[in-house]
């Protein structure tokens, strides 16, 4: 779309000559001749600047630019004056104006004047736009992942989190399911209220009863005073129901209650409490396999399942793995006072192939455990638990220090030679480059894509 540029003189031909001066620029071109005339103008329709007389008939130029200024503060406006007055210029400036020209114009002046105007507008509207993009990502902050698996749960984060519905999140334990309900709650319209947390498997049942819904003053032994529950807790923000599959069914059906009325009551009271929540759940269990065994009730399931978000497991998302391991290698070096830059080629190569079966948690406990070992600038095979190097040993491609290079694709098989050449250099990337024929730039490259 062109570039759409609003005229404002009260003079018809200074109008069409400024008119056909841009159109020859490549501009589209509106035209005003009145102040009021302008200010409507803008209203009705986007424009990308204004070019504007300062005296006019009816509603002067300065009047004009105070009201589209305070209607669209983003729109540049240049204004005109055959009167080179410091004191009509200071005045336009201190409204808001991007700059003045005096007449007879110079058009080359103005030429670039309106460039440097559109240029100034198209670079605040970028920043604006990198400021939002940037708040979103902080809102998000600590899901990582490029894979396609984490993008897809990112977009379904973004597309939920503005909504009220119940969101029952699914992974394997470890995944990072409470890390997703804390981005749903902070990228919703609740997240200036609370975000309250229960781990329902952390609790038995009398104690989860009283804990989600509150008690009354002697509802049981050691009830010394009436308490609040987690919902009161949480009314007009957000609970999060963590493990929510590990409840008994007794629990379940009063619970359906609360996520079915918004109705609690407490333990020992006959008054039932209304409450403004929205409600967030996790498990790592299959609730449809659960119901159909009769351990799970198929009501409080579809009351749960509006929306379901999938975490995928680790093995599930192996191109994120270095991704992870750097940021908590930063995050624990900072922790420990440890100078540790970064993973060796080989270490980097046993993370990416370990299956991790306790997912992302697993990775995190295993980077702090290397980086508290470490006694050098990077973390090798030393620091790490011997079942990864047992696995990675069981899983490497064949050929990597025995010699059997046949039967294996291609790039496993440049990979390790890789591998095996910066072990036998010590990391040394310029000599193993010299080694191996090929310059420093193409080794870098290939440790990029390698993800080391």
């Amino acid at each position: 779309m062109k570039t759409k540029i609003l005229i404002v003189d009260d003079d018809k031909g200074h109008l069409s000559m400024l008119e056909t001066i841009l159109g020859g620029w490549g501009y589209e071109t509106a035209s005003a001749m009145d102040g009021a005339e302008a200010v409507a103008s803008v209203h009705e329709q986007p424009y990308d600047a204004v070019l504007m007389d300062v005296r006019m008939a009816r509603v002067s130029g300065i009047e004009a630019l105070e009201e589209i200024k305070a209607f669209n503060p983003a729109i540049p406006v240049l204004i005109m004056t055959a009167y080179s007055s410091v004191d009509v210029a200071v005045e336009a400036m201190k409204l808001g104006a991007y700059d003045y020209l005096t007449k007879p114009l110079n058009f080359d002046e103005l030429k670039i004047t309106l460039e440097r105007a559109l240029e100034h507008k198209r670079l605040s509207e970028e920043n604006r736009h990198l400021k939002e993009t940037v708040s979103s990502g902080q809102s998000l902050a600590g899901i990582i992942g490029t894979s396609p698996a984490m993008q897809e749960v990112i977009e379904m984060v973004k597309v939920v989190a503005p909504t009220e519905a119940t969101v029952l999140i699914t992974g394997e334990s470890g995944t990072g399911k409470e890390l997703i309900a804390r981005a749903i709650h902070a990228n919703s319209a609740r997240k200036t209220k609370q975000l309250v947390t229960i781990n329902c498997a952390a609790l038995s049942e009398t104690l989860l009863e009283s804990e989600l819904f509150g008690h009354e003053k002697g509802a049981f032994t050691g009830a010394d005073k009436r308490r609040d529950g987690r919902f009161m807790q949480a009314n007009k923000g957000t609970i999060f129901l963590d493990e929510i599959g590990e409840i008994s069914m007794p629990m379940q059906a009063k619970l359906l209650r609360a996520v079915q009325e918004r109705e609690i009551q407490r333990v020992g009271s006959d008054t039932v409490q209304s409450v403004d929540v929205r409600i967030l759940a996790a498990t790592n269990r299959d609730l449809k396999a659960e119901v159909e065994a009769g351990r799970f009730r198929e009501d409080l399931y579809y009351r749960l399942h509006v929306m379901v978000l999938r975490l995928p497991a680790l093995r599930e998302r192996q191109d994120d793995v270095p991704l992870l391991a750097n940021f908590f290698l930063e995050r624990f070096a900072e922790k420990n006072r440890k100078t540790v830059k970064g993973f060796t080629p080989l270490s980097m190569d046993m993370l990416i192939r370990y299956p991790w079966p306790g997912n992302v948690r697993e990775l995190e406990n295993t980077i702090e455990r290397a980086v508290i070992l470490s006694m050098g600038e990077y973390v090798t095979e030393r620091e790490l638990p011997a079942a990864l190097v047992k696995e990675y040993e069981q899983s490497a491609p064949a050929g990597t220090g025995n010699g059997q290079l046949g039967g294996q694709p291609l790039e496993d098989v440049q990979k390790a030679a890789i591998l095996a050449t910066l072990e036998q250099t010590g990391w040394n990337k310029s000599e193993a480059a010299k080694i191996l024929d090929i310059t420093r730039t193409t080794l870098n490259n290939k440790l990029k894509k390698y993800g080391m």
